[in-house]
């Protein structure tokens, strides 16, 4: 029962290191957030999250190394995901002079598209290359025994958190604490953007603009990466 309770925490840890860091599934839950509301984050979120299931299960399936194997396949994918992001990017500086408030910001009931965040964070994920290379690689060994270097999986700073952390793989607890470690993220995430929007006038439109400018440099990057890879 410890054992189990550990695996599960240690997933959970996971979970929250990888959801954590900056990129644009984080840039459009953070806009969605403080310009319509906690829900609209929160679903935001969810829709990264699907991404991450349907990748799961195409992993454990083998589905996700045939993407792996046609090169123009993936750089086509690359390609998509980055006009998605100019495009989103675009939409979220449209939100900075939106989010200007009077009174008070958006609820979670004000606005009639609260259930977008969760169709551009699914399509979004679905072609980010970052998320297709975790789940060919340390995702899809999650099920596989073995072991797993949490920490040291974190972006960015993954490096200097090695060893800190490793449990054993092979155990759907793990899974589970993985998948329960992002629906923690993405239920505090917008309630504390929410919380500090309430409390500082100019938060919101700071968050949107720095959204655009996060997606728009990945957008960019990513379609700079389809174009050398399609050269």
């Amino acid at each position: 029962m410890t054992s189990l309770v550990a695996t599960l925490s240690a997933g959970i840890v996971f979970g929250v290191a990888l959801a954590a860091p900056p990129g644009p599934m984080n840039a459009i839950i953070a806009e969605e957030s403080v310009v319509r509301g906690w829900l609209a984050g929160f679903k935001a979120g969810l829709g990264a999250m699907s991404a991450d299931a349907i990748f799961f299960v195409l992993a454990a399936l083998g589905v996700v190394a045939f993407v792996e194997r046609f090169p123009l396949l993936r750089a086509g994918m690359v390609g998509v995901g980055g006009v998605l992001m100019l495009y989103f990017a675009y939409g979220a500086a449209s939100d900075i002079k939106s989010s200007f408030r009077a009174g008070g910001g958006a609820t979670d009931d004000s606005d009639p598209r609260i259930g977008t965040g969760f169709r551009k964070a699914f399509v979004l994920a679905l072609t980010n290359p970052y998320q297709i290379l975790f789940w060919l690689t340390i995702g899809v060994g999650l099920l596989q025994p073995g072991t797993l270097d949490v920490l040291a999986q974190t972006p960015y700073v993954g490096s200097s958190l090695a060893g800190i952390l490793v449990v054993n793989t092979g155990s759907p607890a793990l899974v589970a604490g993985f998948f329960g470690g992002i629906v923690v993220w993405v239920t505090g995430f917008p309630a504390a953007l929410v919380s500090a929007e309430r409390r500082v006038e100019a938060f919101a439109p700071i968050v949107a603009g720095v959204s655009a400018v996060v997606l728009a440099g990945f957008g960019v990057l990513f379609l700079a990466q389809s174009i050398a890879a399609l050269s």
